[in-house]
């Protein structure tokens, strides 16, 4: 980033769940008034006026292909997601031109309630079952095993 090897662009959470949307429902983009006061975050971006307000034009993001993580999927790919998942995973899974979710549970098909589903299928192109996680913080201690 700092030797110019790697293009980096910063972009406030909101506005980059919000491009990520966009890419997915098939706009060009949107625009927002959050960032466009710091250097950062406007820099070589387009402003439009609209009334007497400016506002950035952030480009849609799209993926190549997007990992994604549910609770419950069926064998359609049908989603259910836990708590905080749901915030950002049914964006990222619209956005992907392939879309890969890992889940802790597939369940036979007419198991999940419809009211419950998120993500319908059609976003979905392949499910792969849960392991588990198998990490820690870094700054737990390493626990010897023998």
């Amino acid at each position: 980033m700092n030797n110019g090897e790697l293009e980096v662009e910063f972009s406030p959470q909101g506005t980059l769940v919000e491009r990520i949307r966009a890419g997915g429902m098939g706009l060009g983009g949107i625009l927002t008034d959050i960032g466009i006061e710091a250097d950062i975050v406007r820099d070589g971006k387009q402003t439009v006026k609209l009334g007497k307000k400016n506002y950035l034009v952030e480009s849609a993001l799209t993926a190549d292909i997007a990992i994604v993580y549910a609770e419950m999927a069926d064998p359609y790919g049908n989603l259910i997601f836990d708590k905080s998942a749901r915030n950002t995973n049914p964006i990222v899974a619209a956005a992907g031109q392939i879309t890969i979710v890992e889940v802790m549970q597939i369940v036979p098909l007419g198991t999940l309630d419809p009211e419950n589903i998120i993500v319908p299928g059609a976003f979905v192109d392949y499910i792969i079952p849960s392991k588990g996680v198998d990490w820690k913080w870094v700054w737990e201690p390493e626990i010897e095993t023998e």
